[in-house]
């Protein structure tokens, strides 16, 4: 069995809210000691006599919250839940950049990590000179970057851009030239946040690949996403965090299925009060409703009718609305666009309409997207809606579910010789 990673035991921190962190010069201090009592100098540092509020009163919060857990080298941990639910936190501890308020934790070898867009890059020095440094930090001598540094320009597609401060490099260019560092430096572990998701599909895929690769020459890997389909493609296992504490971990499968099951409820129809409803720039969402084309008849048996009612909070030109169907793991099944028009302020309603028996038998969720001059979004909202298509009465002779996401019933012809198997009358039995 492999050595242990990553040990990490009954880890917390805590941050304070609405406290003001005065900064005080050594001068300030110094000039305080003969005048006040050791109690005093302590309060300076708990706030100024100007009304702030001590520390103490200040309302507190856990980012995380007694989380333990062990990875083996060579293993891949998916890290996954909502926004603020405490996976860069936990992260950035293990990273170093940040030191917890309560428990402990044990990371075996050199950490490589890629957080944020930019870090660990000066940006005023070349992507080249920044490969160099980068490698010094990890503790690798100039001939065994020099050994690695086409590869990690060939993974970067940064060719053409080496020689350019890093300042002006693009977000894209930022992520691929930091990630080909991390993974191809070889450290021992490799901590990978969401900064993923800035780069295109085609480079997100070979990241996926990558982390896969450095795994497998026996090395750890730690990696957040909201992708849940990379998440169960590469991970070995994987921790959901909720509210700074695990909510479940071990195998990946049951711990994505726990995390869809919390965020994702089924319901084909929901409407919002003006207060509550999701708002854009100019767009104010009222109400989405899915249900069958055929009254008495099941999402499975008819046509699906999709009904998008919202508010148009001035007048606006050239907008139309972007309709994507996902399933629940996050993979897209199809998308497709309403007609640009111009819309006057006031309500509106669109209607589109899903051909019957397009779906298969499964979980879906809706993302809508408003969109003006056809590139500017006024409004995005991810897993508006989820619902269910259940499994149909079948006419064909498949049963149970077929393989794939869509369930077309298709025309077929035969040509041929058929064999008669009914019995004639008077046959031997």
């Amino acid at each position: 069995m492999s050595p242990i990673a990553i040990r990490v035991e009954n880890l917390g921190k805590r941050y304070r809210r609405g406290v003001d962190a005065p900064y005080y010069r050594a001068s300030e201090i110094l000039q305080a000691l003969p005048r006040a009592a050791l109690s005093t100098v302590a309060g300076l540092f708990r706030g100024k006599a100007n009304g702030s509020a001590p520390a103490d009163a200040a309302s507190e919060f856990w980012a995380l919250r007694d989380v333990s857990f062990e990875l083996r080298q060579g293993e891949v941990l998916g890290v996954i839940g909502r926004n603020g639910a405490g996976k860069s936190t936990l992260l950035k501890i293990l990273s170093r950049i940040t030191e917890p308020t309560t428990g402990r934790f044990g990371v075996r070898g050199v950490v490589a990590s890629l957080l944020e867009v930019g870090t660990g890059f000066h940006p005023e020095l070349t992507g080249r000179e920044n490969i160099y440094l980068s490698g010094t930090i990890l503790g690798m001598r100039r001939a065994e970057i020099a050994r690695r540094f086409d590869e990690i320009v060939d993974f970067a597609e940064i060719e053409g851009f080496l020689d350019t401060p890093v300042k002006r490099y693009s977000s894209g260019m930022y992520v691929r030239l930091g990630f080909a560092i991390a993974a191809h430096l070889q450290p021992d572990v490799l901590i990978v946040d969401e900064v993923l998701a800035v780069g295109d599909a085609a480079f997100q895929k070979k990241c996926l690949g990558k982390m896969g690769a450095v795994a497998g020459d026996g090395r750890t890997v730690l990696f957040v996403s909201h992708n849940m389909t990379a998440v169960q493609s590469i991970c070995d296992q994987a921790v959901l965090l909720e509210q700074g504490k695990v909510a479940a971990g071990g195998d990946t499968r049951d711990a994505v299925a726990t995390y869809l099951s919390d965020t994702q409820v089924a319901c084909p129809h929901r409407q919002w009060e003006p207060e509550e409803a999701p708002v854009g720039d100019g767009v104010r969402l009222r109400s989405l409703r899915i249900q069958p084309h055929e009254e008495g008849k099941t999402l499975a048996d008819s046509a699906i009718d999709v009904t998008i009612e919202f508010e148009a909070l001035r007048d606006l030109e050239d907008v139309n609305i972007a309709f994507q169907l996902s399933t629940t793991e996050d993979v897209c099944v199809f998308s497709t666009c309403s007609p640009v028009r111009s819309l006057r302020a006031g309500w509106q309603r669109y209607c589109m309409s899903i051909p019957d028996g397009f779906l298969n038998e499964g979980s879906y969720s809706i993302l809508l997207v408003f969109v003006t001059k056809s590139t500017r979004h006024l409004l995005l909202e991810k897993s508006l809606l989820v619902f269910e298509v259940p499994r149909p009465r079948s006419t064909s002779a498949w049963y149970g579910r077929r393989p794939g996401l869509v369930r077309l019933e298709t025309d077929w012809t035969t040509e041929g010789a058929e064999e008669h198997l009914h019995q004639s009358p008077g046959e031997p039995q």
